[in-house]
């Protein structure tokens, strides 16, 4: 209920009326089925603006920093990434690792729609970085459908060291690419050149959409 309202009756309609999002590619999203959308990752407001323009609810894989508020402020924020379908993850690789990927791949058995951001993490220098290969074994694993997702000046919107969460109002755009097909890959989620070869064919896909500048290189990490 809490999602739809937000969705639907406040943050959805504020938000599309001040960024005045650009769409393309919308119907390249099945309507029913696991999905993976996989997305470059320009700013804080990303996650909140991806669910507003599509009608599948999204799932994402969120740093569980973001939940470890303290006070009243921080449970009230906490309350509300999960109610908006967010899940919290240990980033600190390992069995932590295992533990993301599970929270995932039980997203899409369920047959839903399952955000990733491949470069782990939010771009500090508006450059698309080498992806991670967490999302070809979730791809692998879960068999479901993958669909490369840019945003586009997000990153002017709330920039990624601004400091502040306070929105600079900008038109945005968000592209959706054509499905990827990795059926050729079967069996292969305990190949690392396998998973090397779908990551970078994800980010590829990406690149094609956002227009930024490409390195072949891990984003930093704060």
């Amino acid at each position: 209920m809490f999602y739809w309202v937000m969705k639907h009756l406040i943050a959805g309609p504020l938000l599309r009326a001040l960024l005045r999002p650009r769409l393309s590619g919308v119907s390249n999203i099945p309507r029913t089925g696991p999905v993976i959308l996989a997305s470059n990752h320009l700013s804080f407001i990303d996650p909140v603006i991806l669910p507003l323009v599509i009608r599948r609810r999204i799932h994402f894989l969120a740093a569980s920093d973001y939940f470890a508020g303290r006070g009243l402020g921080g449970w009230a924020v906490a309350r509300f990434l999960i109610a908006t379908g967010m899940i919290p993850i240990d980033r600190s690789g390992g069995r932590a690792s295992e533990a993301s990927l599970a929270a995932g791949l039980g997203v899409l058995a369920r047959g839903e729609v399952l955000g990733i951001y491949p470069e782990g993490s939010r771009s500090r220098d508006g450059k698309l970085h080498r992806g991670r290969t967490g999302i070809a074994r979730t791809i692998l694993n879960s068999g479901a459908t993958v669909v490369p997702v840019a945003m586009i000046g997000t990153d002017e919107v709330i920039p990624v060291d601004s400091g502040s969460v306070r929105p600079h109002i900008r038109r945005i755009g968000i592209a959706f690419g054509p499905p990827l097909d990795f059926s050729g890959y079967a069996g292969g989620s305990d190949d690392g050149r396998v998973l090397r070869t779908i990551t970078d064919q994800v980010m590829q896909a990406i690149h094609a959409l956002s227009d930024q500048e490409y390195v072949d290189s891990y984003g930093a990490r704060r």
